[in-house]
């Protein structure tokens, strides 16, 4: 491990009232003292009490840069398990670099991007998925994915992973044991019983797995198609649901040729919205090609908005598009808008509640909105949280939510796949325990446990910020 001392700025670009320079490493208390002032002499370092904070000036030569608090945290009791010094300067960008200049210069090195995570790692402080979790918390931007990170963080995840690793351990071992003895011709293993262990294990990782589309979909805004013909207001309802004139509305038809979207937070969920071209028989290359591509982010959708005009329902066959959308929906979520509300008579509402209801067989009651006067438009999004308060975002389950760990659970679970095969085929306890080793160095290469490769660590804490 390198034991070099380094710092950074820990605080975000750009100019504010205070910025953290961050300094780790063995030397970093010396270092820092010999630029700062307390009571207007350099503090010796013994009499340096961890965890308190000192007000004072930093000085570099004879030019005076700032007055400061300095904090020190005596390892291992740190973020990173390293003795560190945190100061708390001005915001200015001129001190800033002048403070690094001098750390610098009294012999500390630049950090790397992730690099203080990166030892808190490789000390002990936390496992590498606790360690990830630290960027998606610094990523959130909402409620639910600030949740779904600290669950991660706080250990609950890790704590999972090692368990199923512990089962596949002891799992391995008692195959192994025959292996072992085997001028002995016994079975230390009940083949029941591992079949049936192995079948825990499998729909424990088949969980996990299912979950990483609901995790990625809250961890990068969960998408929301809004699909229609034409001219039945769904650019107009994206216009007033991100409250600006985000796309072109106009009376004439095909007037969105491609897909718009944008994202905000609606009950602590990041929704991002898409758009679509009106879904229409046209013989215009152009607006061909963005129903296509509306077909496409449709079915990368997990929620769908399915818009009508409640004006002229039984024109441009508007009701066949919408069942034709609903029978293709599989697991997703569908939401019937019935649009231009504001035109219609209680009479008509009941009548066109009970020909959707008719036309695509379902109890599912429309919401009837306005999108221009912004009528339904809470009554939609209390829909839109309620759905994402019922699919599990909000409970205590772990939920995947980073590509890395969703690809190591694949090859877990078909590992696991792979040794019940060749269980059925009767082949020999050293072949089985092949797959089985593969499953557990997985599993651990999501904690840590098992990574070698220093270039995987790189490329793990190189997506991080610098001085984080």
């Amino acid at each position: 491990m390198d034991k070099s001392t380094i710092c950074a700025v820990s605080t975000a670009p750009g100019v504010g009232g205070i910025a953290v320079i961050r300094v780790s490493g063995p030397e970093a208390l010396p270092v820092a003292l010999r630029l700062f002032r307390y009571g207007g002499e350099t503090p010796v370092a013994e009499s340096v009490k961890p965890r308190y904070a000192y007000y004072g000036e930093v000085i570099a030569g004879d030019e005076l840069i700032d007055e400061v608090v300095l904090t020190y945290f005596r390892a291992p009791h740190s973020f990173t398990g390293e003795d560190t010094v945190e100061i708390s300067c001005h915001g200015s960008v001129y001190i800033r670099r002048r403070l690094l200049e001098s750390l610098v210069g009294e012999g500390c090195q630049l950090a790397q991007p992730g690099e203080f995570t990166r030892r808190a790692y490789l000390n002990g402080r936390m496992d590498l998925s606790s360690a990830e979790a630290v960027a998606d918390i610094i990523a959130s931007e909402s409620k639910a994915q600030h949740q779904m990170a600290m669950k991660q963080l706080r250990g609950g995840y890790s704590e999972e992973l090692n368990a199923l690793r512990e089962e596949l351990l002891r799992l391995t071992g008692l195959m192994e044991l025959e292996l072992d003895f085997p001028e002995e011709d016994v079975e230390f293993a009940d083949r029941t019983e591992l079949l049936a262990l192995c079948d825990q294990i499998e729909l424990k990782l088949k969980k996990l797995i299912d979950s990483y589309r609901l995790g990625n979909a809250v961890k990068r805004g969960i998408p929301v198609a809004i699909v229609g013909t034409t001219n039945v207001g769904k650019s107009t309802l994206l216009n007033t649901l991100l409250g600006e004139e985000r796309a072109i509305v106009s009376d004439i038809h095909g007037t969105t040729r491609d897909t718009i979207e944008d994202t905000m937070h609606i009950g602590g969920y990041l929704f991002r919205f898409v758009d679509t071209a009106g879904l229409r028989e046209t013989e215009d290359t152009i607006e061909s090609l963005g129903i296509e591509r509306s077909r496409s982010k449709i079915k990368e959708a997990d929620i769908i908005l399915a818009v009508v005009d409640g004006t002229r329902i039984s024109e441009a066959n508007q009701l066949d598009y919408i069942k034709s959308i609903w029978d293709e929906r599989e697991e997703r979520s569908l939401i019937l808008l019935v649009n231009k509300s504001e035109s219609l008579t209680e009479a008509d509402r009941i009548g066109l509640s009970e020909a959707l209801l008719t036309k695509l067989s379902t109890p599912t009651r429309p919401i009837f909105i306005s999108a221009r006067e912004a009528k339904g438009i809470d009554e939609l999004k209390g829909e839109l949280t309620q759905i994402m308060e019922t699919s599990g975002a909000n409970e205590a389950d772990l939920i995947v939510s980073n590509a890395r760990h969703h690809q190591l659970l694949r090859e877990a679970f078909d590992a696991l796949r792979r040794m019940r095969s060749g269980f059925d085929m009767e082949l020999s306890t050293d072949l089985l325990t092949l797959d089985l080793r593969h499953a557990i160095t997985s599993i651990g290469e999501i904690t840590g446990r098992e990574i070698t490769s220093d270039d995987t660590l790189h490329y793990i804490f190189a997506h991080f910020c610098i001085g984080k």
